[in-house]
């Protein structure tokens, strides 16, 4: 990990931008802390860094405010990373049969989602080796939102998570359908009840899935983007409960 930049944000965050061989990434601290801070890693949506960044250092500030670090890694084939010819051409596919109100099939689902995950779990695993490294990070880790089954990837393979938040807001592939059924760890899944792009009965049955005992679905009315403010102070409290 190589630190390229660095800035303290007006209400003392340090934030950090690096790269991790050719990924680059953001880490936020808190301003005072007298011990290593636990970790929550922020997931995001496949739209690159710089376009997520307002939404993604709202959340670490908010994080921060209670004591947590938090990290996010630009996702393969966003950003400034080399595309993905074949995950261009099935999103293309995705984008066709929405608009024409067509089934979305499990295999531009697959095309879509499977490259993704087999790649961004080992990155964000990477990414975790050099976080826990640094002297002001600790454990335990928190991972939050992005594409749910990247997060659902984590939670199986990953025994340094310890809690995730979830959104439901994305296609998941059958195969990680299945690996839900193997995710222990304490979940908080939100789900947006009127989300356009979103099919919420898979979502309830993915909810249904998780083999956590520990498991809350938070399920608010509007779209995709319509998560009400307050969920922000949920998932903190959650975290908090989960990682201190």
């Amino acid at each position: 990990m190589q630190f390229t930049s660095e800035q303290r944000l007006d209400d003392g965050v340090l934030e950090r931008e690096f790269t991790l061989g050719e990924i680059p990434g953001i880490l936020w601290t808190p301003g005072s802390t007298s011990a290593p801070a636990p970790l929550i890693l922020l997931g995001h949506p496949p739209l690159g860094l710089r376009k997520m960044y307002p939404r993604l250092v709202a959340r670490a500030r908010h994080s921060a405010a209670e004591g947590f670090a938090t990290a996010t890694i630009e996702l393969p084939g966003s950003g400034d990373r080399p595309r993905w010819p074949a995950v261009e051409q099935a999103r293309a596919d995705l984008r066709r049969a929405m608009e024409a109100g067509e089934p979305v099939s499990d295999a531009i689902v697959d095309a879509l989602v499977l490259p993704l995950v087999d790649k961004a779990v080992p990155e964000w695993q990477a990414a975790l080796d050099a976080l826990l490294s640094l002297p002001e990070i600790g454990g335990p880790v928190g991972y939050s939102g992005g594409v749910i089954s990247i997060g659902i990837r984590l939670a199986v393979v990953e025994p340094r998570i310890s809690a995730a938040v979830l959104f439901a807001g994305s296609f998941v592939p059958r195969a990680v359908f299945e690996e839900a059924r193997q995710v222990t760890i304490p979940l908080h899944v939100l789900l947006q009840w009127d989300d356009e792009g979103n099919d919420r009965q898979a979502a309830l049955d993915l909810f249904d899935a998780f083999g956590s005992k520990e498991k809350s679905l938070h399920a608010n009315l509007g779209g995709h983007t319509g998560v009400p403010q307050f969920e922000g102070d949920a998932a903190t409290q959650f975290f908090t409960r989960h990682l201190r």
